[in-house]
């Protein structure tokens, strides 16, 4: 049987935790906060809204999963010397104080009124992260993909969808893996109700905020509308929206001959190309097509008494130089911005909200938006030195390989020292840690202890 010693020392497991505090210290995310969201308290006694999204962030970095696993991990945080970090129930209370009041729309058609949150001073507070960590270059052309993503949430005001919930329906933008910009809406609303209005206050932000060109735009049928297609059409160079109700136009897609073989996804498919001219009065677009056999469960090509029957997709576009199969490749390359909703459900808490109210969870879910693109630029730099993590590495992979790491906090030469315990994360923390902009205040050393294991440590000064 195993013999079992209690020992009551101040060892940490996530000993990887302080150096992610020393980059979020660092990247000045404390003044870039309170220049866009004002200062939080008027005593000066008050934690800073920094302080907030940091002992946020901080929990979910080490595997927490709702705000009161905050509770369980702050007495290690504060074991980094000069740090003093919130609780849960002031996490709470701060993220409730940035709550924005809703925009209420009225629809013509139905006279019911819809809620939306837009959360402006998130967004750009979000956007001036990204320019803060340099994920997007300015002057950069870039591709922005746009996406509802249904929420489900047993929450005050929730309302009742078609996905058969209660919950809310969000609208998210983001350029690759990377969020820069969201509004929150009823559960009820449809996809494109003043949806033309999200995107304009999105799109102008993400230009005026990174300086960047939108070059080209993607979304799906639910962005598929004459106002929705103008607003988009004035803010990017091409555009590729799915178009919708491609089953009533069957019978004039059965009538075209002129249809290209191509293999797309390693299946072959027809393409070919029509001209839409009644969409939007003086403008032509371009509508690529798509048709496959539809199979049945044993992968036979099903047929009727005028021959093959066909499944049609189509792409609408300005798009006038790229071939279909370009189009179609490119189009279909936006499920991978869609795994960013995985990501925020299963890593970073979307699936557990925290409030009672839309424009409070709102807030949740921006902060864990703004961690979502620190995340991403932690793994993008780390996973250069620590083999085992990649770019494209989940959080729990991040968490296994950096974060948790025994580590302890002692005091020795006038100096806090970290001792971290580690074969594996020597690399990151070697003397040339000292020369980056990110570390003035901290150096790094590896030196091999008395039972020939490496001792990582980080000296603040």
């Amino acid at each position: 049987m195993t013999k079992v010693a209690i020992k009551n020392e101040n060892i940490t497991s996530f000993g990887g935790i302080y150096h992610i505090m020393d980059v979020f210290s660092k990247l000045g995310f404390e003044k870039l906060t309170e220049s866009v969201l004002g200062k939080r308290g008027c005593s000066g006694k008050a934690f800073s809204h920094g302080s907030i999204f940091g002992s946020l962030f901080f929990s979910y970095l080490c595997g927490g999963e709702c705000l009161e696993d905050i509770n369980a991990l702050i007495g290690q945080f504060r074991q980094r010397p000069d740090t003093l970090l919130p609780g849960a129930d002031t996490v709470g209370r701060g993220l409730n104080e940035l709550a924005e009041e809703n925009i209420i729309y009225k629809s013509e058609t139905s006279g019911k009124s819809y809620s939306f949150n837009t959360a402006q001073k998130l967004n750009t507070l979000l956007l001036r992260m990204i320019r803060r960590m340099g994920l997007i270059k300015v002057g950069s052309h870039v591709d922005l993909d746009f996406d509802h993503q249904f929420i489900p949430a047993h929450k005050f005001d929730a309302k009742y969808s078609y996905k058969q919930d209660f919950g809310y329906f969000p609208g998210w933008a983001s350029i690759g893996g990377i969020i820069v910009g969201g509004e929150n809406r009823d559960g009820n609303t449809n996809v494109r109700f003043h949806q033309e209005d999200t995107l304009r206050r999105i799109m102008d932000r993400v230009t005026s905020e990174l300086g960047v060109v939108i070059e080209r735009f993607r979304a799906d049928c639910g962005s598929f509308s004459k106002e929705i297609i103008q607003t988009v059409e004035q803010r990017c160079n091409t555009f590729y929206i799915r178009a919708a109700n491609c089953d009533n136009r069957c019978e004039d897609f059965r009538r075209l001959k002129e249809w290209k073989s191509v293999e797309v996804g390693y299946e072959r498919c027809d393409v070919t190309s029509v001209s839409i001219d009644n969409l939007i009065e003086g403008k032509s677009y371009r509508l690529v097509v798509q048709r496959s056999p539809l199979k049945d469960k044993h992968g036979r090509e099903q047929t009727y008494m005028f021959g093959v029957i066909y499944t049609y997709r189509c792409i609408l576009t300005n798009n006038w130089t790229s071939t279909e199969k370009d189009i179609i490749t490119f189009y279909n390359e936006r499920g991978a911005s869609e795994k960013n909703f995985d990501i925020q459900n299963n890593d970073f808490g979307w699936s557990h909200l925290p409030f009672s109210f839309m424009a409070e969870n709102m807030v949740f879910m921006m902060v864990t938006a703004m961690l979502k693109n620190f995340y991403l630029y932690l793994v993008r730099h780390i996973s250069d030195k620590v083999k085992p993590l990649k770019k494209t590495s989940r959080l729990k992979a991040f968490i296994l390989h950096f974060v948790s790491v025994p580590a302890k906090w002692v005091r020795t030469g006038r100096q806090n020292v970290l001792n971290l315990y580690s074969h594996s994360l020597k690399t990151i923390f070697q003397h040339k840690a000292c020369t980056n902009k990110l570390y003035a205040d901290s150096f790094y050393k590896v030196q091999k202890n008395s039972h020939s294991s490496f001792e990582v440590i980080c000296c603040r000064r």
